[in-house]
């Protein structure tokens, strides 16, 4: 531990310490989340048929279970240099947990999009993830800490891809209708959203010293609203807003559509298509942590600089990896370049937040919002691809690896700029990170 009480290593077997507490919890609430978020996608052939859905309706409901997230990952980021992380994803998990059983329930495409949209509020949940393990981590291995809490959760992406149809077919084996049988399927993940919200509120505590309400804290003492404006006017902020857009923007798109794309363009069964997809979330088990711990060890080596010119190459090679994907016309092309695709993606996300800790310490968590909004601003535009009936879903990957690798031009540029400011606004940290 340092003198703020922030762990210097992380010890997986720790389950007592306050930071390695935060770090079990947040992962594996963001795994509940993750995969309440997207228990939708692997079962949508099967809603797609069941509510008679047109390729735009799909490609609509794609957009709305990411645009609202972008919005509540503002607020939320917000709501946390206030109110701190235990309470609000405690708030989060609870909220969530009431779209995703109603889901259940619809009956015509307006209400699954509108139930869509509610759950995507989920989303938010990474904002939390990644607040809370940067609060509870010296500046030596938060790039690690934070690439690696999230990178678990992120495994309820892939997870959800392989327990939803799974869960499925055990209730149409027991005689339960499919058209029935996706409903009560959607009540899982809400019950376990549930569970995780009580939990987090009982087991959890916001810094090392204390909760928010206990405990005096750093800062401007400006407020939220202050804050938030602080993290806004500020261009590095902007550059990862579009970096992890161009990164974690593709990871949601992939999997809201990996199983429907190798379900119709290379004919699978909805099992093989969803194993396929669940592959490429796997890839989060140390992809992400990986991109977290070379930001780490890059960044003792050469700083803030380092780190952020890491992030433009790691992007750079993901978008020439899904201009590979995209030309892909046999399964057994498809499938590796979709795990290669995954590789540099995930490790360009655990890249972009181990920068952010180092942007704008004192508007923290209206940073992390911010940027982490970026993801879900990348992945409306990317939907906008999808939704077209004139538009092959391959030419829209081709289309998207084009954008990725320009996108990665802004990383590159932010590693011209934040060092300086980093050692401006938080020499401590600077300092402690090339020790």
């Amino acid at each position: 531990m340092d003198s703020s009480g922030r762990a210097t290593r992380i010890r997986l077997r720790d389950f007592t310490s306050p930071p390695m507490r935060a770090f079990h919890m947040t992962w594996l609430a963001f795994f509940a989340s993750f995969v309440a978020w997207f228990a939708v996608a692997p079962l949508m052939p099967v809603i797609r048929e069941d509510l008679g859905l047109t390729k735009q309706q799909v490609g609509n409901s794609v957009i709305a279970s990411v645009a609202i997230t972008f919005f509540v990952r503002l607020l939320v980021g917000r709501l946390l240099d206030r109110f701190g992380p235990r309470r609000v994803y405690s708030a989060l998990l609870l909220t969530g947990s009431v779209p995703v059983m109603a889901m259940g329930l619809v009956q015509n495409y307006e209400t699954f999009l509108l139930l869509r949209m509610a759950i995507g509020a989920i989303g938010a949940s990474f904002v939390v993830t990644q607040y809370h393990t940067s609060l509870m981590f010296a500046p030596s291995v938060v790039g690690t800490a934070n690439a690696t809490a999230a990178g678990w959760g992120n495994l309820g992406g892939g997870a959800t891809q392989l327990l939803m149809p799974l869960l499925l077919g055990a209730l149409v084996s027991l005689g339960v209708e499919a058209t029935l049988g996706w409903r009560l399927a959607m009540v899982v993940p809400g019950i376990a959203l549930l569970v995780m919200g009580v939990l987090y509120a009982r087991t959890t505590q916001d810094t090392p010293e204390g909760n928010f309400e206990d405990v005096a804290r750093g800062g401007s003492g400006s407020g939220p609203g202050a804050s938030f404006w602080s993290a806004a006017r500020d261009p590095r902020v902007w550059a990862l807003f579009v970096a992890y857009g161009a990164c974690f923007g593709l990871e949601i798109t992939l999997d809201n559509l990996a199983a429907l794309y190798f379900f119709d363009r290379f004919g699978l069964g909805l099992t093989a298509a969803g194993a396929i997809a669940a592959g490429f979330g796997a890839m989060n088990l140390f992809a992400r942590a990986l991109g977290g711990w070379l930001s780490d060890r890059v960044g003792r080596a050469r700083g803030v600089t380092g780190r952020a010119t890491l992030l433009g190459l790691l992007l750079l090679f993901e978008g020439f990896a899904l201009l590979a994907f995209s030309r892909a016309n046999a399964l057994a092309l498809a499938i590796p370049a979709l795990l290669v695709v995954g590789l540099f993606i995930k490790m360009s996300n655990g890249a972009t937040y181990g920068v952010v800790p180092f942007v704008n310490r004192r508007a923290l968590g209206s940073v992390t919002g911010i940027v982490g909004a970026g993801g879900n601003a990348g992945a409306v535009a990317a939907g906008f691809l999808f939704r077209s009936e004139g538009l092959a879903m391959q030419d829209a990957f081709l289309a998207l690896g084009a954008i990725v690798t320009f996108a990665s031009a802004f990383a590159f540029l932010l590693s011209l700029w934040v060092e300086d400011r980093a050692r401006a606004e938080a020499p401590v940290l600077t300092t402690e990170l090339s020790t």
